[in-house]
């Protein structure tokens, strides 16, 4: 389970089952103090790191040797000021180097974190039903 815990102002800490944890805030528009990254960054960043460590692992497998890897993750969404301003449309750019990569692997390995593994990217593609409760303690 993640656990989410207002810390003020706009900002909230997200913690993980094994404890580790990370901060949200809005920008100070929006009425935070920029001491994190958005809900919609951290939503990309996972996106990415899910499809990146699925890319990491059978890369590893097929004798790749990477020296570096980033993923750019750019979105389109409806003008601020409309609300509620859903991602129409997500663009992942792996860029990777290394000591002769064979392109051929890494496509495919992109290819089966896309189709196959990456459990972010198919929750996204799917679109979960979402069910709101709330408790007053």
């Amino acid at each position: 389970m993640m656990k989410v815990e207002w810390k003020g102002g706009m900002a909230f800490e997200a913690t993980g089952a094994n404890g580790e944890s990370f901060v949200m805030d809005a920008h100070p528009d929006h009425g935070g103090e920029d001491g994190g990254v958005s809900p919609v960054e951290a939503l990309l960043a996972a996106a990415a790191a899910c499809s990146g460590m699925d890319v990491v692992s059978i890369l590893r497998k097929k004798q790749q040797k990477l020296t570096s890897y980033r993923i750019e993750v750019s979105i389109e969404r409806d003008p601020p000021g409309e609300w509620p301003r859903p991602i129409k449309k997500m663009s992942v750019r792996h860029i990777v180097q290394g000591d002769g990569l064979d392109e051929a692997a890494v496509a495919r390995s992109i290819q089966l974190s896309d189709e196959k593994y990456c459990t972010v990217l198919a929750t996204l593609r799917l679109s979960p039903q979402i069910e709101s409760t709330y408790t007053v303690e």
